[in-house]
């Protein structure tokens, strides 16, 4: 049984610099804390840096990550070292924005009331959903072509998404903080009982269901929500997290422009009365370079970003080429998932694959070929290069033989 295992040369000297930079800058010196555990089948290592102040304005924060691995074909799990883990101490969640919708929750359902311009939406964002989930799948049942899907609405505020994407068939969750908001959902539901079968409502969080949902979903939809959370990478981080390799997000949300202060805030907001006063603060609009940006850094590829416009005298929405106002962006998730780490780890469990395949002597001539082909194939992270060109392994040579 192995008690521990040392950091690499490069990785002691990295920590061993850090711990002479910074050494002596306050009283409370910044600690740094490594571990490894190993044993037979697997091996464990976590670096764990704790935060500390760098001088009386800044302050430098580090995050630990963590790697497992198991030996030979039992891989289990492991993060990579560069991606930043989920913490749940970490909130996406504006108490004040809280208070806002709290005050408004029993005016959801209302069709002329505050809420009218999204139940207006539902005519372009219901089709944009159907339609770009339809492309990912060969066959849909007509009447309920999402079914056997799995969608997360998060932040559904009554449900003025939810129930549409449910009656197309769809297995939905919607989630919101607020709890009178999830009540007034879960009371509109309950007037049709096959929703009542097909939608479930939960008042949480995103970040409070990451770790019990991960990659449980073919589809998370945020419309009309990442303009009102506090961390705009951490949400989409935990959006990323709950979807299944391959799946779709679905955002909409208002552009960071001139235009957008102008119209979304002064002239909706104090001159027209469209929204309430204090829905939106123009400090959190995000314009679409910067949230592809923050997708593709998560490992999701945009594939459409378009404008969206408001006619607040029709009351109607219509698409646009122009994306200065509000716009819709589609993504998905890589289905392909990288599976490298670290160098010390790969090496030594090649070497132990080869060491194995050279000492086997239950390989014989006459079926070595086959015998190779099977560790081959179980066990991945074997170098095929190594054995390239041979047609088999012989056995050891013993006497007699």
């Amino acid at each position: 049984m192995w008690r521990g295992c040392k950091l690499s040369s490069s990785g002691s000297r990295f920590l061993g610099g850090l711990r002479s930079v910074y050494r002596g800058t306050r009283a409370d010196c910044p600690r740094l804390i490594t571990s490894a555990v190993c044993s037979k089948n697997q091996l464990s290592w976590t670096l764990q840096i704790k935060p500390w102040v760098v001088n009386e304005y800044r302050i430098m924060w580090f995050k630990s990550c963590s790697m497992n691995f198991a030996f030979l074909n039992r891989m289990k799990s492991y993060r990579l070292p560069w991606i930043r883990p989920y913490s749940t101490s970490r909130s996406t969640v504006d108490s004040n924005e809280v208070k806002t919708f709290l005050a408004l929750a029993h005016r959801w359902w209302d069709e002329q009331g505050v809420y009218a311009p999204l139940h207006s939406m539902n005519d372009l964002r219901v089709p944009f959903i159907r339609d770009n989930l339809l492309k990912t799948v060969a066959n849909h049942q007509p009447g309920k072509p999402l079914s056997g899907m799995k969608i997360l609405d998060v932040g559904c505020g009554g449900g003025l998404l939810t129930e549409p994407l449910g009656r197309l068939g769809a297995s939905v969750i919607g989630i919101d903080p607020v709890d009178e908001n999830i009540k007034t959902a879960q009371h509109h539901k309950s007037f049709d009982p096959v929703l009542d079968k097909r939608i479930e409502y939960r008042a949480c969080s995103l970040e409070e269901i990451v770790e019990e949902t991960a990659e449980t979903f073919d589809a998370v939809v945020a419309s009309e929500v990442v303009e009102h959370v506090i961390d705009l990478e951490t949400f989409i981080q935990c959006c990323c997290q709950v979807l299944k390799p391959g799946g779709s997000l679905f955002i909409t949300t208002i552009n960071k422009t001139q235009l957008s202060y102008a119209l979304g805030i002064v002239f909706a907001e104090q001159i027209a009365g469209i929204v309430p006063k204090g829905t939106h603060t123009w400090e959190k609009f995000v314009s679409p370079e910067k949230l592809e940006s923050i997708l593709e850094s998560n490992g999701l590829s945009v594939q459409t970003v378009t404008g969206m416009l408001y006619n607040p005298f029709s009351g109607y929405w219509h698409w646009s080429e122009n994306t200065s106002l509000n716009y819709a962006a589609y993504a998905v998730k890589s289905s392909v998932q990288e599976h490298s780490g670290p160098e010390f780890a790969l090496k030594g469990e090649r070497e132990e694959l080869r060491a194995e395949a050279s000492t086997n002597s239950g390989l014989r001539w006459d079926h070595g070929r086959a015998g190779l082909r099977s560790l081959v194939e179980e066990n991945p992270l074997l170098d095929r290069g190594s054995f390239a060109g041979r047609s088999c392994v012989s056995a050891p040579r013993t006497p007699g033989h």
